[in-house]
């Protein structure tokens, strides 16, 4: 999948979902649950031991049926490391101008972490697909608003503190999609291997998220 069709497919879904656990071994499951609850956009996080066995195995298992990403990507070495496992993009905790360089050079997405309009900017003006609004629980979906108005071109992506109760006024104050972690993938849930939890959430936001969108026009 080329760049343009993994932004495409994450504006359709729009939906990030982040995988963070201590180990990878239920990942692929989770992954599954993600898929059957409709999302199918998956991102694995660096700090997951032994993350890039689990991405080659998640894309072994689902192919080209999800968009499979890596996150929490520190360095150009861990991108590619990651691209060649398998991943169809990247997402940075932070702006990280030659991540996104390699990403552009591969065709592969990339979406990195701001903060600040400067940042925003900055990483969109670098090739950013997306930008990941992060911690986008200070500010919430007013400071989302405050920075959509006078970047009306950017891709936000808000990340951090977007749930069931926030998820409406973060799409009406601009986001074109939203990164969902532990309010999607619940650290209980994956660590006893409730599965159906898991993929009934997904089903949750998922219908949110087209109930949201749909009320906007």
């Amino acid at each position: 999948m080329d760049r343009l069709e993994a932004l495409q497919k994450t504006l359709d879904t729009g939906i990030v979902s982040i995988i963070r656990a201590k180990s990878g071994e239920q990942l692929v499951e989770v992954a599954k649950a993600l898929y059957d609850g409709g999302i199918d956009v998956i991102e694995v996080t660096f700090t997951v031991p032994g993350v890039l066995d689990i991405i080659a195995a998640v894309k072994r298992e689902l192919g080209d049926r999800i968009l499979l990403g890596a996150g929490t990507v520190l360095d150009t070495e861990s991108a590619r490391a990651a691209i060649l496992a398998g991943a169809e993009f990247i997402v940075t905790p932070t702006v990280k101008p030659d991540v996104i360089q390699l990403c552009n050079r591969y065709s592969k997405a990339v979406m990195p972490g701001a903060f600040t309009p400067t940042e925003i900017l900055t990483a969109w003006e670098a090739g950013a697909d997306f930008v990941k609004v992060f911690p986008a629980d200070i500010g919430g979906p007013s400071y989302l608003k405050a920075v959509h108005g006078p970047l009306p071109q950017v891709r936000l992506l808000p990340t951090g503190g977007v749930d069931l109760q926030t998820l409406p006024a973060f799409i009406k104050a601009g986001a074109s999609a939203v990164g969902l972690g532990s309010a999607l993938v619940e650290k209980s849930a994956v660590e006893s291997g409730d599965m159906d939890r898991i993929r009934s959430l997904a089903e949750q936001y998922v219908a949110l998220l087209k109930k949201s969108r749909a009320e906007l026009g």
